[in-house]
């Protein structure tokens, strides 16, 4: 998921409102647990495939069922972020929902629901994918302080140029707007989720886990990391220059979001542009690269009917829904032929 930050002039971001009823998963996430808690669910599901290829079925479901329900248990805890310092009500949902979506899915996995493996599997890639980033320190620093560079430049491309300065978490990351020439008072700096690894994560895992040919994967992965890419540098841009110049302070939004939502005047137009329009968009920018990435490798249908299965308890088949067909070698079912007419099968 991604996410920004925004401060009143050079002072640290301070999280509005408190939430009582959850002081100890507070203290988890302030004592490192929570990416203690990830580190331990990647490996199970890592541990469950290794039993999956000594073809111990059994003992796989079992600890990849295990590792659903600590992975659940990661994303409760990350709940007090979301609600306090993000002020994310969308993120704040899907953390919550999370326990008892991965709970049940341990237990389908337990009652015998092999096909969630595949799903286990692709979960596994997308922590390996993100959880360096997550932990070590140059490859975080690289990956946000890369990112606020280009997003300064698409600053300047459209006219704004306040230069980077350091943020409060060490990475010069943050956008030196000038407080007393902005309309808030406020900037915005750079933290790990705005460079859209989770994203990234999230389909670099579905399509390292499926079968398919080399060719077609690596094409799909590079689809999906541009296209992610490109949206969240747009992304980044919108937020940087909303908060600062106040894009939505009109006075009904001002006063609802300071009653209703807890919301610090000043910090209206950031809260409006990252928490509602920008993760709003993304919702629908993810939808959108599943259907390109579909196109090109259908293989990743298998685990979302899947995902739909948890969801809802139906049964779905995706790739008659869309008219994708895939052989069981990976490839396009036979007759679906390229544009050449040739009678052979693109890959």
């Amino acid at each position: 998921m991604w996410s920004f930050v925004t401060t009143p002039g050079s002072a640290p971001a301070v999280g509005v409102g408190v939430v009582d009823a959850v002081p100890v998963i507070s203290a988890v996430i302030s004592s490192g647990m929570t990416d203690w808690l990830a580190w331990v669910a990647i490996g199970a599901f890592v541990v469950a495939l290794a039993l999956q290829w000594q073809d111990r079925p059994g003992p796989a479901r079992h600890v990849a069922a295990a590792a659903w329900v600590v992975f659940g248990v990661f994303w409760l805890t990350m709940v007090p972020y979301y609600y306090t310092d993000a002020q994310s009500p969308l993120q704040t949902v899907l953390s919550l929902a999370a326990l008892p979506l991965c709970t049940y899915t341990g237990y389908l996995l337990f009652r015998g629901r092999d096909s969630l493996m595949l799903l286990s599997k692709a979960v596994m890639f997308m922590g390996v994918i993100y959880l360096p980033a997550e932990t070590i320190p140059v490859v975080r620093t690289w990956l946000i302080e890369t990112t606020a560079a280009q997003t300064h430049y698409g600053m300047e491309l459209l006219g704004h140029s306040p230069g980077l300065a350091e943020g409060p978490e060490g990475y010069r990351s943050k956008f030196a707007f000038d407080p007393d020439e902005t309309v808030t008072g406020r900037t915005t700096y750079i933290v790990l989720a705005c460079t859209g690894i989770g994203s990234m994560a999230i389909f670099g895992g579905l399509i390292a886990a499926v079968k398919a040919p080399l060719r077609r994967k690596a094409t799909a992965f590079a689809l999906a990391v541009g296209v992610i890419w490109f949206l969240n540098q747009v992304r980044n841009v919108f937020i940087g220059l909303a908060s600062p110049w106040g894009w939505f302070q009109q006075d009904w939004l001002v006063s609802f979001m300071t009653t209703y939502m807890g919301a610090e005047p000043s910090r209206v137009s950031f809260l409006v542009a990252h928490n509602y329009i920008a993760q709003m968009l993304s919702v629908v920018a993810l939808v959108g690269i599943t259907f390109l990435v579909v196109r090109i490798l259908p293989e990743i249908l298998e685990p979302l009917e899947d995902v739909l299965f948890v969801l809802t308890g139906t049964e779905y088949d995706l790739q008659e829904a869309l008219g994708e067909e895939v052989r069981a070698d990976g490839g396009h079912a036979a007759g679906a032929e390229d544009s050449s007419g040739s009678g052979s099968n693109a890959e």
